[in-house]
């Protein structure tokens, strides 16, 4: 008989492939994580004790237990593991991993840098909303608001340079530096899909320059709501260009409202009229809307009459007619609950960003978008199988449900 020949067994993969994060994981597959860190020249050169795939799905992890440290996050990632090894810090077993220490998490964060989770975002956050979501259409038009907030970031040395506000009580400046975000939420499932941050002392017009961007969620049969701080020549021209359409409150009761001549009176009581860009001192290149003013009145207000006035791009009245667009407007609010969201329920309340870098914090941040995208994405899910608007839908237990799923879930069955 011939000698036997020696079979070689395939060695197992990897523990770290198998690390997972639940729903997380499903909106985020590990595929589409590689290719984004690939394109993003984020890649190792070499087998790590922590791959950058993985230390995407911890940073993700950090937004989702804001408040545990950096070990703790990550016992919770592998958690689910425990069938293949303990997992624990200075345990070198099969297959030769351990959970590593803070420090070599935190390099490990900076090797990453910011760029693998903001293309991440702009890859994987689409709008969520089909026809069937409740409050997400106005006729044909897929509702969207558009609107800025701030976050504080640690007082470190590297973090001044992001800039800080004005105390409340005229006191001077305020106790953190602040990282300004700028998004773009979708009305009907609170889903943020489009965001832009820089510091402080960036304007929220500025910023939200970045969101008339070639490929994003803007574009034809999406109508953008937005406060009246945003309202410029140069910001509505560039967000009309891409052919969403647009419903902003403009001031009308102070010096630096601005001026809007009545050019034509139409059927609905609105009218139309011209603004300028704040660069054409000239006035020469105008841009045409139409302006629509009415009254809110509510004896339990301390003003019992309030006047409110918008500028569309919809210049036909047939098509959206006034008091359509003025009982539409109220839908504007809906970004104040899915920023309450990310600041205070998934956050924390009064809770600072853990970076201390500028870089680390834009990760950070761009972590916390994710984050709350996915949770809404799960959210919306389960609104579309009980037939519910998503609005009826707890974010907080959501939130709680996904952190357990992390801990109670390894990424395949053993």
């Amino acid at each position: 008989m011939p000698p036997a020949v020696a079979t070689l067994l395939p060695s197992p993969p990897p523990i770290t492939d198998r690390i997972a994060l639940g729903a997380l994981t499903h909106t985020f597959p590990p595929e589409v994580v590689d290719r984004v860190v690939q394109e993003a020249g984020r890649a190792e050169q070499r087998r790590r004790l922590l791959p950058a795939r993985v230390v995407v799905y911890f940073v993700l992890a950090l937004a989702l237990y804001s408040h545990a440290a950096y070990e703790e996050v990550m016992r919770c990632l592998v958690e689910g593991l425990g069938w293949a090894q303990q997992a624990r810090r200075g345990r070198r077993s099969w297959p030769y991993w351990h959970v590593p220490g803070a420090p070599a998490l935190a390099e490990a964060r900076a090797r990453l840098g910011p760029e693998p989770l903001r293309v991440l975002f702009e890859q994987a956050a689409r709008p969520l909303a089909t026809r069937k979501t409740r409050g997400a259409w106005y006729r044909n038009w897929r509702v969207m608001v558009l609107d800025g907030t701030c976050l504080d970031v640690p007082d470190s040395p590297a973090n001044q340079g992001l800039g800080r506000s004005k105390s409340g009580r005229g006191e001077g400046v305020g106790a953190f530096p602040q990282v300004r975000v700028v998004g773009l939420v979708e009305a009907g499932t609170h889903a943020i899909v489009d965001a832009a941050q820089g510091p402080y002392a960036t304007g929220e017009q500025t910023l939200a320059r970045g969101l008339a961007r070639k490929g994003g969620p803007l574009g034809p049969g999406v109508l953008v709501l937005a406060d009246r701080l945003f309202v410029g020549g140069e910001l509505w021209r560039q967000m009309a260009t891409t052919g969403a359409e647009l419903v902003w409150r403009v001031k009308c009761a102070s010096t630096t409202a601005p001026k809007l001549p009545v050019d034509q009176v139409l059927a609905d009581g609105s009218w139309l009229s011209r603004i300028y860009a704040a660069s054409d001192r000239r006035k020469r290149h105008s841009v045409t809307v139409r302006v629509i003013e009415y009254t809110l009145t509510d004896p339990g207000r301390r003003t019992s009459v309030d006047r409110y006035r918008l500028v569309t791009t919809i210049l036909d009245p047939d098509l959206a007619p006034a008091g359509e667009l003025a009982a539409l407007y109220t839908e504007r609010w809906e970004i104040e609950t899915a920023l309450g969201e990310l600041k205070t329920t998934q956050r924390g309340p009064r809770q600072v960003l853990r970076s201390k870098s500028p870089e680390l914090v834009a990760q950070e941040v761009w972590a916390h978008l994710l984050v709350h995208y996915a949770l809404r994405a799960v959210m919306h899910t389960a609104a579309l199988e009980a037939d519910l608007d998503p609005d009826r839908l707890s974010f907080v237990g959501s939130l709680r449900v996904v952190r357990r799923q992390v801990i109670a879930r390894p990424a395949f069955s053993p």
